[in-house]
C-alpha cells in the first residue's frame, strides 16, 4: 500500500525525560468483578512485560467494593516482584496509579477532599510497596469540592516526595489549565477512541501536544463494557482483515497516528488481549485506510 505510516514504538511521559512503549496496559479489568484468577492475572502482566512494555495504569478503585479497596495496587505490586526475580525488567516499568473515588456497595462516587486524597495517596503507597509513587492522577474531579483544593493537596503530597509527578482523569480542557495554574500537570486520562471523540473536538488533545502532557487514552477501543459493540463496524473489521491483525488491534494504530501525545492505556484480562494490544505498534496503516478511520 502507498503511503504507509507507523506509529512511533516509544513515547515520553510529559516532559518528564522518561520514556515507555507506546502502549501502556490498563490493569482495572483484571480487579473488577469477574476478574481472573490471581495466576491468570499475574500471567497477563507478565506476559506485558516480556512484549516490552514499560507503563501501568491502577487506581486504588479498581476493585469490588470499598472492602476490596487497593486490590489493582497490591496485584501489580505482586506481579513486579515475581516477574524475573524483581529483576531489572520490572525495575523499568512505571506504574500510574489514581484517587479521588470510593465504591460504597460497588458504587463509583467522587470524593476530592484533601484530606482523602491525602489518605488515599497513603494507602496506595503501601499497596504498591512504594516510597513514592511515579504518577498519581486526580481519578474524577468533585463538583463538591473546588478543582484548586484538590490539586493543591496533590501538589503537597509531591512536594513531601510521596508523589513524583501528577495528572488528572475525566477532565475538560478548562479543568486541565486550571489545574496548570497551580502546578504542572504531566498527564491528561480521558476516555476516548474512534467513536468517542469529545476531547479531539474540544481542542484538550491539541493542548495536550502544545504543552507536552501526555494524553493517556482509557478505553481506546471502547471500553470494558462497550468494547463488542464499537468493534462490530462492518468497514474497521474489513479493513482489519486486510491488514491480517484484529479490529482492536487496528482502532489503536488509528489512534496512536493522531500524534505523539497520545498514549493508549488499553485494558486486558487476557494473554490474547495483551499481544492484540502490542501488535498496533507493528502495522503501517494506509493514507487511504486512515482517512477511511477519520470519517467515522
Amino acid at each position: 500500500m502507498s503511503g504507509q505510516t507507523v506509529a512511533v514504538a516509544r513515547r515520553q511521559i510529559g516532559k518528564t525525560g522518561v520514556e515507555v512503549q507506546a502502549m501502556g496496559l490498563g490493569a482495572m479489568p483484571l480487579s473488577l468483578d469477574g476478574r481472573p484468577q490471581e495466576q491468570d492475572a499475574m500471567a497477563v502482566i507478565h506476559a506485558f512485560l516480556d512484549l516490552g512494555g514499560g507503563l501501568i495504569d491502577t487506581a486504588n478503585v479498581y476493585c469490588i467494593d470499598n472492602a476490596d479497596i487497593g486490590h489493582n495496587e497490591r496485584l501489580i505490586a505482586k506481579a513486579l516482584r515475581a516477574y524475573a526475580g524483581g529483576g531489572n525488567g520490572a525495575k523499568a516499568v512505571r506504574v500510574a496509579t489514581k484517587g479521588g473515588l470510593t465504591r460504597p456497595a460497588g458504587r463509583w462516587e467522587t470524593d476530592g477532599r484533601p484530606e482523602f486524597l491525602r489518605a488515599s495517596c497513603e494507602a496506595s503507597l503501601k499497596a504498591l510497596g512504594s516510597e513514592r509513587i511515579f504518577l498519581y492522577q486526580l481519578h474524577a474531579v468533585d463538583p463538591r469540592i473546588p478543582l484548586r483544593d484538590s490539586v493543591a493537596a496533590l501538589a503537597r503530597l509531591r512536594e513531601e516526595g510521596k508523589i513524583e509527578h501528577l495528572g488528572l482523569s475525566n477532565v475538560s480542557l478548562a479543568q486541565l489549565q486550571e489545574a496548570q495554574g497551580i502546578v504542572e500537570i504531566v498527564s491528561v486520562q480521558n476516555r476516548f477512541n474512534l467513536f468517542e471523540r469529545r476531547d479531539q473536538l474540544s481542542g484538550l488533545i491539541d493542548h495536550c501536544t502544545a504543552q507536552g502532557i501526555t494524553y493517556l487514552a482509557y478505553a481506546p477501543v471502547g471500553g470494558h463494557f462497550s468494547h463488542s459493540a464499537a468493534m462490530a463496524h462492518a468497514g474497521l473489521q474489513e479493513r482489519a482483515a486486510r491488514y491480517g491483525v484484529t479490529g482492536y488491534t487496528l482502532a489503536l494504530t488509528w489512534l496512536l497516528g493522531l500524534g505523539p501525545a497520545i498514549l493508549p492505556i488499553p485494558g486486558a484480562s487476557r494473554l490474547a488481549s495483551v499481544r492484540d494490544c502490542r501488535r498496533a505498534l507493528d502495522v503501517a496503516l494506509s493514507d487511504a485506510d486512515r482517512a477511511f478511520l477519520d470519517s467515522l
